[in-house]
């Protein structure tokens, strides 16, 4: 077995490895990371657990936790593109820009037609400068940015980084939903982008759905979900108390 389809006993005793985790709806990053924390500390192991890029609750898909040694080796994974497939609903909008928050601006999308949208996608494609969204874990002045949006305050002056939207396929339509696949940089917020496509086609847009289908060259394909990831710390912690380990 490779990596992703066990975790070894020499991952436990301290040396760390990467986990791919297929993250659940609801579930915060944090979560996936305090529940395998939990788990080593439940078998008696100390070990250190961080994770690869954060995806917002709403959101599924891959999500690389690393363990022990392998947390020194975060930087580096942080920075790799992603890609990941969603639907965006047209002719809505939502302050978070995605299903956490309710919908305003109701517009109607009949006049709509696939070349039109096909070629918003396309005119996304390129480097941009890209504010985070209020509703994100963005800093400003020692608070997170979902903090002053909680209480209803707008900091207008949010630090804009650049990225890059590598491929914007649209791979089927069905209004008021467009289904996508995205590639992008470092730092896309992908919520941002469909608010900006809706707002190209004129009729606003959210962010319906979300998943995250690869990291650089790791593959969702490969990731398994928390309770598997959870039974095989258990099963190998159990080798390593009975001297089995190597």
């Amino acid at each position: 077995m490779n990596s992703s389809e066990r975790i070894s006993g020499e991952a436990l005793a301290g040396q760390g490895d990467f986990l791919l985790i297929d993250k659940p709806y609801g579930w915060t990053s944090f979560d996936v990371v305090a529940k395998i924390r939990n788990t080593y500390k439940r078998s008696g192991l100390k070990c250190k657990v961080g994770h690869c890029g954060t995806l917002d609750p709403k959101a599924t898909g891959l999500l690389i936790l690393a363990t022990g040694r392998k947390t020194k080796e975060i930087s580096a994974l942080e920075v790799l593109d992603k890609v990941y497939d969603g639907a965006i609903k047209l002719g809505a909008m939502t302050e978070s820009h995605d299903s956490e928050t309710l919908e305003y601006a109701h517009c109607g999308i009949a006049h709509l037609t696939e070349n039109e949208i096909r070629t918003a996608a396309n005119g996304l494609i390129g480097r941009h400068m890209q504010q985070p969204p209020m509703h994100s874990a963005a800093w400003h002045n020692g608070k997170r940015l979902y903090e002053h949006a909680r209480k209803g305050v707008i900091i207008k002056d949010r630090k804009a980084k650049e990225i890059s939207i590598h491929r914007f396929e649209i791979i089927r339509i069905e209004l008021p939903m467009v289904y996508f696949v995205l590639h992008v940089s470092k730092g896309a917020y992908i919520r941002v982008i469909a608010h900006e496509f809706g707002s190209l086609l004129g009729v606003g847009g959210y962010l319906a759905s979300l998943r995250r289908v690869s990291i650089g060259s790791w593959q969702l394909s490969s990731a398994r979900m928390v309770p598997e990831v959870i039974e095989s710390i258990l099963q190998n912690s159990s080798i390593i108390s009975r001297g089995e380990g190597g």
